[in-house]
């Protein structure tokens, strides 16, 4: 079944964006059952003869680790963790956040590290099969003892206790509707659970939120990275720039696999066009000259924080985890719980999608102003005075830009001690994925400036000379036209947020890029 993903094998990123946004179906692999009952039997046991202090299992948390809790309490104790970590704050996570972080807790707990029951996984399971979905505040984690508080909403709406108290359920939603925790697992036919001793905490201690997070931004900062290479070639067309700049000779002497990448993907793109060249100017400015160089590096930091969060994605990430050899066992405790390498996973991709902002915008710069674009009217409008052109798209992107600059600043380096400095060095990997998706956001509509600015440019330059669009590369040909399908040329001043609106939308969807393929 191509539209199933199953948990316990080896998760990726795009199984993740599969469950997040298309609602692929999920299964737990029969191979992982066995090892999430043996590290259960060896949990329960420990609590049966309560003879030894084991922490999570038969003590309290944080600060409190070294306080004796009965097998009596653990039930109440349980709950009373998922209870008093509920306290996020502020506007809940999107949707496909909240599938994608029960996706990876799921798995997580699939590793069969963590000692609780297979009924918590395929709760979880069901839960995204069938459409419920909690409402989780997006803010309150320091991500670490991992994103304690955003997980404890989640698992309000899974759990339960004897009174079954409606208002202490969470919230959900389901088929549209913003109902109770309680009451959108009734209406979903999903049971939930009085969690055992371990379960609170091997639900709520963990980076699925974090990660969940990262690993969607990381997907779409590679569509990204595909949308500025097809950017840099429209534009390199609109300048009629320097294509020796894009010999594979360079690139190759640079050694940077990233460079060589976009450097050949720009060749590709501009192959048979009558425009590139025809300044006969000896070099462009680096916001051209040196995309490879900097897109590139895009391309290279992307890499390296893909492999970190595919990692992640398949972590045992909760605490104490639970190794069973034989008949015998151990729980060991230690961090992996800890943000970190998301976290700076998150920096680096913040900088690199940033810095595909930051070039891009000044490239944008270059076509608007008629003292640098070759011959073009100032702000690409006909009758400029009383029209404005695309004079404040570029200031759009330049507010976006700083913004960017601003929620690039790495988070992984705000470090602020908690729980009686028991947890004395925390990552902040959920603010930082948070900012790192609204870069993101900002980038997107970056390239749409561009793309709707080279596009502009480009007309300006045809209809000047009389030319038609074959005069652009094979490549560039396509999204020129793909482009105008949706985004009219600009003969006269109109409200441009449609248009620029619309470019974002054409690269979130891959349109321009499938037209190239």
């Amino acid at each position: 079944m191509n539209n199933l993903v199953v948990l316990g094998e080896t998760l990726g990123i795009q199984d993740v964006v599969n469950v997040a946004r298309e609602n692929f179906k999920v299964t737990l692999a029969e191979s992982a059952r066995a090892k999430i009952a043996a590290s259960r039997a060896w949990v329960e046991n420990i609590v049966a003869r309560g003879e030894r202090m084991t922490y999570g299992i038969n003590t309290g948390f944080g600060i409190f680790a070294n306080v004796h809790v009965s097998a009596a309490q653990a039930r109440d104790l349980m709950r009373k963790l998922i209870t008093s970590h509920a306290v996020g704050v502020g506007e809940p996570l999107p949707e496909e956040v909240v599938r994608a972080t029960m996706l990876i807790r799921a798995n997580t707990l699939a590793q069969g590290f963590s000692g609780v029951r297979v009924e918590i996984v395929e709760t979880l399971i069901e839960m995204l099969n069938r459409g419920v979905h909690p409402i989780i505040p997006a803010k309150g984690s320091v991500g670490a003892s991992g994103d304690l508080a955003p997980l404890s909403h989640l698992a309000l709406v899974l759990s339960t206790d004897e009174n079954d108290l409606e208002r202490e359920s969470g919230e959900a939603m389901y088929l549209g509707e913003r109902v109770s925790g309680k009451i959108a697992m009734q209406r979903a036919a999903i049971p939930r659970l009085i969690l055992e001793a371990k379960e609170g905490l091997a639900l709520n201690n963990g980076t699925a939120v974090s990660t969940a997070i990262i690993a969607l931004a990381a997907h779409d900062a590679q569509n990204l990275i595909e949308h500025s290479a097809l950017a840099v070639a429209l534009t390199l067309e609109a300048m009629r720039g320097a294509s020796h700049a894009f010999d594979a000779r360079i690139h190759d002497a640079s050694r940077h696999h990233g460079q060589k990448e976009i450097a050949a993907r720009v060749r590709e793109l501009t192959r048979g066009s009558h425009l590139v060249d025809k300044a006969q100017r000896v070099q462009d400015a680096y916001s051209i000259r040196c995309a490879p160089q900097v897109v590139g590096a895009a391309r290279d930091a992307l890499e390296y924080a893909i492999a970190r969060l595919q990692e992640e994605i398949n972590a045992a990430t909760d605490n104490p985890l639970i190794f069973v050899e034989g008949e015998n066992g151990i729980a060991l405790s230690g961090g992996n719980f800890h943000g970190e390498t998301v976290a700076m996973a998150s920096a680096l991709l913040a900088i690199a999608v940033a810095e595909i902002g930051s070039i891009s915008e000044r490239r944008t710069f270059r076509m608007l102003d008629g003292k640098l674009n070759d011959g073009l009217p100032m702000m690409l409008i006909e009758r400029g005075g009383i029209n404005s052109g695309l004079m404040m798209a570029q200031v759009t992107a330049a507010a976006l830009v700083s913004e960017n600059k601003t929620l690039a600043h790495p988070d992984v380096l705000d470090s602020i001690p908690t729980s009686a400095n028991q947890e004395d060095h925390v990552p902040m990997a959920a603010n930082a994925a948070r900012h790192l998706r609204e870069i993101v956001w900002n980038t997107t509509h970056i390239l749409a400036i561009e793309l709707v600015t080279a596009a502009q440019a480009i007309d300006l330059r045809l209809r000047n000379e009389g030319k038609g669009d074959d005069m652009l590369g094979e490549g560039t040909r396509q999204v020129f036209r793909r482009l105008r399908q949706d985004v009219p040329y600009l003969d006269t001043d109109r409200v441009l947020r449609h248009d620029l609106e619309m470019a974002a939308h054409l690269i979130q969807t891959c349109v321009i890029f499938d037209a190239t393929h």
